[in-house]
């Protein structure tokens, strides 16, 4: 037992801290008050809600004594106009905490005046009010504290329910007329004016169950708020970095990623480089050059992803892609194909200092291993196998024969079958490529 209690004392302990208050970056904490903040809008809309309703029922009812002064439309008025305010205030800028605490105070200590007028407006002994229904209404305030998400306002709602509770039970004891004012006797409480100690602690002991039980669910579901804000953040972040279908497939897989993990596919390999960039970036100033390659790079990609492409990794002035290797891909070919066509056809449009270089690329198809490489720490996807090192080798050939985009006849013809319109200028070539003993039948594509 001791240990289950010291288990539900460190959560309780643990309610007045923010679930986020530990080292988060700045972005995903910025995430998560904004969330936060969206929810006290809520909470203010629930409330005007509830008292509204309250309003209705009371216009609706008949007055139980005519010649004496109700306080609930005083009330409920107070109550509306100042949770009003509050919404309008919430609505365009976020509230500090002791506004909160102030708020939620206010709440419970209007509910607790509500509660004790109802013998006055029914010109019954102070006793009378400790039977409203109406009580249950502290169950509502501390409720509505929940959807912040932070049990520091669960908390506060629910001590201050207690602590009015407890001064109206005291107030009834000590001003009640009625003797004798407290009875041990259930049936004589139930059908008369009288206090049951042990019915008032019990509801206390409600009020405190509830509110610690909902701290400790608020609480540990912020802690799950926070670790999925953060990981939404950070893999929006992750995903600028790599290719986003390798995103979608980490996000979406059913097992953790390993590395070892691959699959055999029919793909197209594409690669795509600046002939003498290497020159080029030597003999400018660094940031030029880093902004040239940006340009480059912030025109092919578009293509790319246009083309149903990933980009497998940046090489420096080069760019590996890939179709048909993270998911299968039916028109692999013909998409790596109409991809090379594209960027070197839309060169001409481009408006930046990209617009100058000399791009090759070349394509090839073939069965490809796609898989995750690394270890523990550092790990990425992949493909290898000859298609990927021959279309390697064929993006170098290009300078060799002074093409500008090459493929191998096998893959030509895969694109044409799978609907690739053909280059009208296309021609066909027996090359050698370096460190390859027999030669090749390519397809000049430009």
């Amino acid at each position: 037992m001791s240990g289950v209690a010291g288990v539900i004392a460190d959560a309780l302990k643990s309610t007045w801290a923010r679930s986020y208050a530990r080292d988060l970056p700045a972005r995903v904490v910025h995430a998560i008050e904004r969330n936060d903040d969206m929810s006290e809008v809520l909470v203010k809309l629930i409330q005007l809600a509830v008292f509204a309703l309250l309003g209705l029922l009371y216009l609706a009812s008949p007055a139980p004594n005519p010649e004496t002064v109700s306080r609930v439309p005083v009330v409920i008025v107070i109550y509306l106009a100042v949770t009003m305010a509050g919404l309008l205030f919430a609505a365009k800028r976020a509230m500090p905490d002791w506004l909160i605490y102030s708020s939620i105070v206010l709440d419970v200590v209007l509910l607790t005046y509500l509660i004790w007028s109802f013998h006055i407006q029914y010109g019954q002994p102070a006793s009378f009010s400790l039977k409203a229904p109406a009580m249950l209404n502290y169950f509502v305030l501390i409720g509505l504290r929940a959807l912040r998400f932070d049990a520091r306002y669960v908390v506060t709602a629910g001590a201050a329910s207690v602590i009015c509770w407890s001064l109206l039970v005291i107030y009834v004891v000590v001003n009640d007329p009625v003797d004798p004012m407290v009875t041990r006797d259930y049936v004589t409480y139930l059908t008369s004016n009288t206090v049951l100690v042990g019915a008032e602690i019990g509801k206390l002991i409600s009020i405190i169950m509830f509110t610690a039980i909902l701290a400790i669910s608020v609480r540990r579901a912020h802690a799950f708020v926070t670790t999925a804000v953060e990981e939404s953040t950070a893999a929006q972040q992750l995903s600028r970095f790599m290719a986003s279908p390798v995103a979608a497939k980490i996000r979406d897989a059913d097992q953790v990623v390993e590395a070892g993990d691959g699959v055999r596919r029919d793909a197209a390999v594409l690669y795509i480089d600046i002939r003498g960039f290497t020159e080029t970036a030597g003999n400018m100033d660094p940031d030029d050059a880093m902004a040239l390659l940006s340009d480059y790079q912030h025109e092919v990609v578009p293509i790319v992803h246009r083309h149903m492409g990933a980009i497998d990794k940046f090489l420096g002035d080069g760019i590996m892609i890939t179709f048909g290797a993270l998911a299968e891909d039916p028109k692999a070919s013909a998409n790596a194909l109409r991809c090379i066509d594209d960027i070197l056809k839309s060169q001409r449009d481009w408006t930046g200092p990209a617009r100058d270089l000399a791009i090759a690329g070349a394509a090839m198809a073939g069965p490809v291993i796609f898989g995750a490489v690394g270890d523990g720490d550092r790990l990425e996807y992949t493909v290898i196998g000859s298609t990927v090192n021959l279309a390697a080798k064929l993006e170098k050939h290009n300078k060799v024969v002074g093409t500008r985009a090459l493929c191998d006849v096998q893959t030509y013809d895969s694109a044409v079958s799978q609907g690739y319109e053909g280059q009208p200028n296309a021609r066909r070539i027996s090359s050698t490529l370096t460190d390859q003993s027999a030669s090749l039948e390519l397809v000049v594509l430009a």
